[in-house]
């Protein structure tokens, strides 16, 4: 019966690499299996034909990069595109050649039949989000190619290569976040809770991006200001993370891909990102039962309300509105004339700094459709505690008692 249902498959589809957004369990498992598939062998003629058109590939966009005015730029960049185009329809061809060969003539794993599902299962990514399965195609098969280059021995090949694919991964990550700034932009400024998984997926590739490729060239003179960025993520990479880890790690993919994506994912587009971790933040600040726990989560919310001012507003430059233009300069003044406290009473700064946040939120969130209450009363204790708010004591009679009840003014 399954030897009918993946010879059907077969038959139906067109023979060509479906890719879509698989976990990375799934993914790192596929990459390891296919890799052995694509490491050129002496009598693989299909390996041979491989390493003939990276060969072809690495040579074009050397040449495409040289600054020489002796040379036609379109000319190489026509040629760079052709060399490139044949070079990936080669992995394609290999790839899919042997797993649906294995497939059915019955000698393929259990896993590689599950694979082989996996790929009729996301071909409908073609169909209904076509510009990011041309992207995403793109980028799995020379992910493909690379995992086996690694694990060779040719270090000149290794090094030629890491080259063109890494500015070739740079583009296309690019192109697949901008692809989702479009579609998040829809509805400027405002959080749609129907696109819920743009944001995901935003965040799963910057983290891809910056575990994949960033990784490898974080070395890079121009790469140095977001050296100490990357370390923090690093921090997050390491065990199992909860809520609050997740959200932490997230904020940090933003703030680096204020450096790295800044076009492809503009500040307008950002700005509704760092809404959104700035929803999650509140929800769980509002949803934590545990006193140390909520604390841990109240602090990472500071930490993100600062991200998203700094980061973020101050370098915004068109608002919706003369008001909140205005609105935001006051914060701005302010928050410059707190950070004056720094290197004199550094206490006294956090203090500050934490009850300008509190306040400032507390008036961002007055209008949300959320129900904040619950934050909100947790904000105007903090008020109270840091001396900022103080308590107005009334009274109110039952049955012949006057009985004292307490109010945040």
């Amino acid at each position: 019966m399954k030897k009918l249902y993946f010879e059907g498959m077969i038959k139906m589809e067109e023979r060509s690499l479906r890719i879509t957004g698989a976990d990375k369990t799934f993914f790192n498992k596929i990459t390891n299996t296919l890799t052995k598939l694509l490491i050129p062998t002496k009598i693989g003629i299909n390996g041979m034909l491989i390493s003939m058109k990276r060969n072809n590939v690495i040579k074009a966009f050397e040449n495409y990069q040289m600054d020489n005015e002796n040379y036609d730029s379109e000319e190489l960049e026509k040629k760079y595109d052709s060399a490139y185009e044949t070079y990936l329809a080669s992995l394609d061809k290999y790839v899919m050649d042997s797993i649906y060969k294995k497939v059915k003539n019955e000698t393929a794993t259990e896993f590689e039949k599950n694979a082989l599902s996996k790929y009729y299962e996301v071909t409908s990514l073609k169909e209904h989000e076509y510009i990011e399965y041309k992207y995403r195609k793109q980028k799995y098969l020379l992910e493909l190619d690379y995992e086996g280059i690694k694990i060779g021995e040719k270090e000149k090949l290794k090094q030629k290569y890491s080259k063109f694919y890494i500015a070739k991964m740079d583009t296309l990550y690019k192109a697949i976040l901008k692809n989702y700034s479009i579609k998040i932009a829809d509805h400027t400024n405002i959080y749609d809770s129907t696109k819920e998984w743009i944001y995901t997926k935003i965040f799963h590739t910057l983290e891809d991006y910056i575990q994949n490729i960033l990784s490898v060239k974080i070395n890079e003179e121009n790469l140095k200001e977001i050296a100490k960025e990357y370390e923090k993520y690093e921090a997050y990479t390491v065990g199992k993370l909860d809520t609050r880890d997740i959200i932490e790690k997230n904020m940090i993919l933003l703030g680096i891909s204020r450096k790295l994506f800044t076009h492809s994912l503009p500040l307008i587009v950002a700005e509704q990102c760092y809404e959104k971790l700035l929803k999650d933040a509140r929800s769980l600040v509002q949803d934590t039962k545990i006193a140390t726990r909520r604390e841990k989560a109240y602090s990472m919310l500071i930490n993100l309300i600062e991200d998203y001012n700094v980061k973020l507003l101050s370098t915004k430059v068109y608002w919706d509105s003369a008001k909140e233009r205005e609105e935001y300069k006051e914060f701005w003044n302010k928050y410059k004339e707190i950070g004056k406290l720094k290197e004199t009473d550094f206490i006294e700064y956090i203090k500050q700094k934490e009850i300008l946040f509190i306040k400032n939120d507390i008036k961002k969130i007055q209008n949300e459709k959320i129900d904040y209450s619950q934050i909100t009363k947790y904000y105007k204790r903090k008020l109270i505690d840091y001396g900022a708010s103080k308590v107005i004591k009334n009274t109110y009679k039952s049955k012949g008692k006057y009985i004292k009840i307490k109010e945040v003014a």
